[in-house]
């Protein structure tokens, strides 16, 4: 499913832009042959304003105009003008323009003015057509084309400019406002042909008010916008969450009222995919196959969710419109192979043929990135919301919403192979997602699932020699979206990588680990824990201090994330809800009896809690911890409650239980 290319989008371009885009060996100087614009020449006057501080690389200028005609397809003219402040900057001095088979560009320039006043311009050979490279997985006929101005150094400034015609099913512009480094001045103006109505909605960001221009013709402007720099900041959401921008729409969705607007793009992902999931005869014989002798409705369900994640491999094939419309399902079920709006499709159509009713649920895959309160077809993937009859009552059916009218949705993402349906990966809880049922849609919540619904259960039995080696084994059990992710470790890697993945995990928590034996057991039926065992062998463990040793009860594993003592502005990403619980026996070295236990530690927050504590019972050392997560997020306000649950889980898997010699 496409997206609009994002800042953080450009910024992935333009690194696989200078792969193919060497320095130009013949950059012309103009010498009278043609002069940068007169706009681009004022832009580059702009001094670089004081509060730029370190950064970089400087917007001076960035400016849209969408001309939209009386059928609702716009050509766009974009200016920029971008200077150089540091080395480093050389990364940001780029033009790109993105483009499908349905899209025409109708010019693209350049001109750098350098550093001494020399003014260039970009011949043929300085610009690259790129295909997507952001997927392996990937056959699309959408590109960009990029620039690699001439004479890009610090203290030059980069003047483009650009016009194409947009694909006629884009009637919405998505305006990024906010980039990785400071924006001076920027503008969007909307030309609307008589008649013809738009809404408008900004994310992160207060209201601007547009001026009118002229009948019908909208431009906003928006002065000194900071770079968005999220280095530093730890257990964050992603950048395109938090990133401002604003959607201007102007086709059918713009309509007064934002149920009425989300309402109208639900409807046009419905029309788009009409008669997509009719089933054929062949589908319909291998779903009544899958479905023959089911005793109950979860039964039906996960036959034919688990038969699309086993059968149907994930590869895209986009071109034009098929960025958002899917094939048809006899294509998808012949080919075996499919994106997610592909999967989705096939998934209806199977559940129809069982007398279960699906329906398609645009939503972005990163948390934060859909905002209710911003109609809009900006994401990045398509998940199934199955509706749950009013009699089935499964508790194995955790990831379900109710609709507006008391309707009963279960949440599922046929793309992910490895979490079985009734689940939802963890990236998707809380999120929000369109409910695509024709007059029926709407914007939902997507639901967070108790704990119960993740997690792992560890036991870990261990003997401590005199001379501080410490040997012993581990059996873990994972399951829900920690299942999940252990399964598709498992089926991207081999046999070698796998025992340096878990070398190097086990040796963050013991130095020098030896890992001397592992195994997994991955049971076929999705809904069911995988489990993986390993023994290790780690020296120097203990730790002499004059007549007593030092042991740490807790052995392997960590709970804790990142945190800092900096103010908070952004949202804590607690990454996902769950449970863990942890068991380690030590039994110790002959002749050592235990002399004193670390304290007891309880916590309860009403997102999380953490218990653990430690206890001796003749040559044995227990140590037992327990971590619920009950909220995927958390604002800003309560950055000191988290800080306090990271420093006590910090503690805690630092702490030392004393041995001294009987």
């Amino acid at each position: 499913m496409k997206i609009s290319l994002s800042s953080a989008t450009a910024r992935f371009f333009a690194a696989a832009l200078l792969l193919v885009l060497c320095p130009p060996s013949h950059a012309n100087w103009f010498g009278g042959k043609q002069d940068p614009p007169q706009w681009g020449l004022d832009a580059a006057k702009t001094p670089t304003p004081a509060y730029v501080k370190d950064a970089a690389a400087i917007i001076l200028v960035y400016e849209y105009l969408e001309t939209v005609d009386a059928q609702g397809r716009a050509v766009e003219r974009e200016r920029e003008v971008r200077r150089i402040l540091k080395p480093q900057g050389r990364g940001d001095a780029f033009c790109l323009v993105p483009f499908d088979v349905d899209e025409k560009i109708n010019y693209f320039r350049e001109w750098t003015i350098a550093a001494d006043q020399k003014q260039y311009q970009a011949q043929d050979t300085d610009f690259v057509d790129v295909g997507d490279p952001g997927h392996s997985t990937m056959l699309s006929t959408q590109k960009v084309r990029g620039v690699n101005p001439p004479a890009a150094d610090v203290g030059a400034t980069i003047i483009c400019e650009s016009e194409k015609l947009i694909a006629p099913y884009r009637q919405e512009k998505v305006w990024h406002i906010q980039d990785d480094v400071p924006v001076v001045f920027q503008a969007l103006e909307v030309d609307l042909s008589a008649g013809r109505a738009h809404t408008e909605a900004w994310h992160k960001f207060p209201p601007v008010k547009p001026v009118e221009v002229a009948p019908n013709h909208w431009r906003w402007e928006i002065k000194d916008m900071p770079a968005l720099n999220l280095r530093d900041v730890k257990s964050r959401p992603v950048w395109e969450a938090l990133a401002a921008r604003m959607s201007v729409m102007w086709g059918d969705a713009a309509v007064d009222g934002k149920d009425n607007q989300w309402r109208a793009i639900g409807q046009w992902t419905t029309t788009l995919q009409e008669h997509r999931p009719d089933p054929s005869p062949e589908i319909t014989a291998q779903t009544q196959t899958l479905i023959a002798g089911a005793p109950d409705f979860y039964a039906k369900l996960s036959r034919i969710t688990e038969y699309i994640q086993k059968n149907i491999r994930y590869f895209i094939v986009e071109r034009g419109i098929g960025g958002y419309q899917s094939n048809h399902a006899a294509d998808i079920f012949r080919n075996r192979y499919g994106d997610c709006k592909d999967k989705t499709t096939l998934l209806i159509s199977m559940l129809q043929v069982a007398g279960i009713h699906a329906y398609y649920m645009p939503v972005d895959d990163r948390r934060d990135v859909v905002d209710p309160d911003v109609p809009s077809i900006y994401g990045n993937h398509m998940i199934t919301a199955i509706e749950i009859p009013a009699d089935v009552k499964d508790p194995r059916l955790k990831a379900i919403v109710k609709a507006n009218d008391g309707k009963r949705y279960l949440i599922f993402d046929p793309t992910d192979e490895r979490t079985p349906v009734g689940n939802l990966p963890s990236e998707e809880q809380g999120s929000y997602g369109t409910l695509a049922a024709g007059a029926s849609s709407q914007i939902i919540a997507l639901p967070v699932l108790d704990p119960d619904a993740n997690g792992t259960e560890r036991k870990g039995v261990f003997s401590l020699a005199l001379d501080g080696t410490l040997t012993g084994s581990v059996d873990s059990s994972h399951f829900g979206p920690t299942g999940a992710d252990l399964r598709w470790f498992l089926k991207h890697t081999d046999e070698k990588e796998r025992r340096e993945f878990w070398e190097k995990s086990v040796a963050a928590s013991l130095p020098g680990v030896t890992l001397d034996a592992f195994s997994f057991i991955e049971p076929s039926s999705l809904d069911k824990p995988l489990e993986f065992h390993y023994k290790v062998t780690a020296r120097q463990y203990s730790h002499q201090a004059g007549p007593l040793l030092l042991v740490r009860p807790r052995v392997i594993g960590s709970d804790a994330l990142y945190f800092d003592d900096k103010p908070r502005v952004y949202p804590i990403d607690l990454g996902a809800t769950g449970h863990w619980h942890t068991t380690f026996d030590i039994t110790i070295p002959p002749g050592y009896v235990v002399d004193e236990t670390p304290d007891p530690v309880s916590l309860d927050l009403d997102f999380a809690s953490y218990h653990s504590s430690v206890s001796a019972k003749g040559n044995l050392l227990h140590y037992d911890r327990e971590y619920v997560v009950r909220q995927v997020e958390i604002p800003p306000a309560r950055a000191a409650d988290f800080r306090h649950l990271e420093s006590v889980i910090l503690s805690d898997e630092k702490n030392a239980a004393v041995l001294k010699k009987q």
